[in-house]
């Protein structure tokens, strides 16, 4: 029986987006390039020099999904992006070639989301232009969750701001989703998947936003999962810079929506903070463990003196009342490996 213990990769990796490819897991995040330093600012997460080239974006390998090691750079950085900071990388495969969607700040609230393209897994990924973000009509656009339904057909699901305060919503961070055109471009068919309007979804009373005072509130990381003919989508509201982070999700009969999360005005159903142990868990992704039966949410959270956001996991559980993690944890956990499987059935 293979274990683990939460946290299970030491440095630095917030956002993380698992995926297991030819019998191997890779991930990708949020962070610096092989540094040691535990004490990252998301201001300081800018690309940096890797074997002779400018690269962005850390990648992590591991054969047995416990055990994971840095890969180097997924990204070969645009000449015209330099030394900008690169968030919540995320990677889906289509016809032999592997798509890494990413967020990039440019000035003030300007974020845009871009694509780039690889033939391999670990890259290197070739920039491949903006998909949304930093315009007029959209200043800022963050945390791109690419989604392939039975169809054939795949969603882009990502987060962008709203100021209007219509139907009781929250001026705040919130989600859409869009149809994506061969991986590389935008339907132009976008639809809210979710807005806020929840009090814990609360990441600032009093900012300063877009030359105004607003209570801001985020809903951000998407991640989605079809079961039973249902679409569940997965999100990350608060403040991910304290305990009031956590995991939720809505519920919808198309993946364009409507989408529903009644039932969270408490707090986040699905992962929250221990207090005392794990604060701030958030930003998921959800993979098959190594018995290719078990679903595992990745995600991180804050170690104890809240100075880095560190790569964590714990068992996806579906249950009568929705979707539900076993975590966090932060003692030792098993995972049932291929040749269990035989045994628990």
């Amino acid at each position: 029986m293979l274990t683990y213990k939460n946290p299970v990769y030491s440095k630095y990796f917030a956002d993380p987006y698992v995926w297991k490819h030819d019998g191997k897991y890779y991930a990708v995040g949020t962070g610096p390039l092989g540094t040691n330093d535990h004490t990252v600012q998301d201001e300081d997460l800018s690309s940096s020099d890797f074997q002779g080239e400018e690269r962005a974006i850390p990648v992590l390998t591991s054969d047995n999904f416990v055990d994971w090691k840095f890969a180097g750079g997924a990204l070969r950085v645009p000449p015209d992006l330099k030394h900008k900071p690169f968030w919540a990388p995320e990677v889906a495969f289509h016809k032999d070639h592997f798509y890494l969607y990413y967020s990039t700040a440019m000035e003030g609230l300007r974020h845009m989301l871009r694509v780039a393209k690889s033939r391999f897994p670990d890259g290197p990924y070739e920039d491949l232009g903006r998909l949304i973000g930093d315009t007029h009509d959209c200043p800022f656009a963050i945390d791109g969750h690419a989604f392939l339904d039975d169809d054939g057909q795949w969603y882009l699901f990502y987060a962008r701001d709203f100021l209007n305060q219509e139907g009781g919503a929250n001026a705040g961070t919130a989600l859409v989703v869009d149809r994506l055109n061969g991986m590389t471009k935008l339907a132009g068919e976008e639809k809210v998947v979710l807005r806020s309007k929840c009090n814990w979804q609360l990441f600032k009373a009093q900012r300063e936003m877009y030359g105004k005072i607003w209570d801001w509130h985020t809903m951000e990381g998407p991640c989605v999962r079809k079961r039973n003919g249902l679409y569940y989508c997965f999100y990350s509201g608060g403040c991910y810079e304290n305990d009031t982070y956590g995991v939720d999700y809505g519920v919808a009969e198309n993946v364009m929506g409507p989408y529903s999360d009644e039932g969270n005005e408490s707090g986040p159903r699905v992962l929250k903070t221990v207090p005392g142990r794990v604060p701030g868990p958030g930003h998921i992704s959800i993979v098959n463990g190594p018995d290719d039966q078990t679903e595992y949410m990745v995600y991180h959270a804050w170690d104890i003196e809240m100075k880095s956001r560190l790569m964590c996991m714990d068992k996806l559980e579906w249950t009568d009342n929705g979707p539900r993690c076993a975590g966090p944890t932060w003692t030792e956990q098993n995972i049932s490996v291929p040749e269990m499987a035989g045994l628990r059935d």
